[in-house]
């Protein structure tokens, strides 16, 4: 399932519906990212999210399917806010359920590295009213580069 979205999710209920859906798995792992409160520059308030819609949803179901690809998952799950969000919200819920752990772990690191760089995401910072748009780290091409 993949889900670009406003409104929060809940980590607990997210992990839930996995349980619930899950039938041989021996594994889930997901990650929830937050927005940070600090960046090199200083103190964040906020941070506004802008994404292309249809495009963004296409990337994320080609991320989607080259980790199915590459490991034996049974589920996947990704969701993604978008608007203005205050620090300290979430921001994102990254989910893979497998037989083995390994290929969950490794699948979950994946699907983050690449959404990461990958995804059509514009994100803003935002310290006093002042915007400063984020863009990609040079450490997060590299891992990237390491898939």
């Amino acid at each position: 399932m993949i889900s670009v979205q406003q409104e929060d999710f809940d980590v607990g209920l997210e992990y839930q519906k996995l349980r619930l859906n899950s039938q041989n798995e021996g594994a889930i792992v997901f990650f929830s990212g937050l927005v940070r409160d600090m960046n090199a520059d200083g103190k964040v308030q906020s941070m506004l999210i802008e994404h292309y819609p249809g495009m963004t949803e296409k990337v994320l179901t080609n991320i989607a399917n080259e980790a199915k690809g590459r490991w034996d998952l049974q589920q996947l799950q990704i969701i993604h806010r978008v608007g203005r969000l205050q620090a300290a919200d979430q921001i994102v819920f990254v989910a893979t359920t497998s037989k083995h752990r390994e290929d969950a772990f490794k699948a979950c690191q994946f699907i983050m590295d690449f959404l990461k760089t990958q995804a059509p995401f514009w994100k803003k910072e935002i310290s006093d009213e002042v915007g400063q748009w984020v863009e990609a780290k040079s450490s997060d091409q590299q891992k990237l580069a390491d898939w």
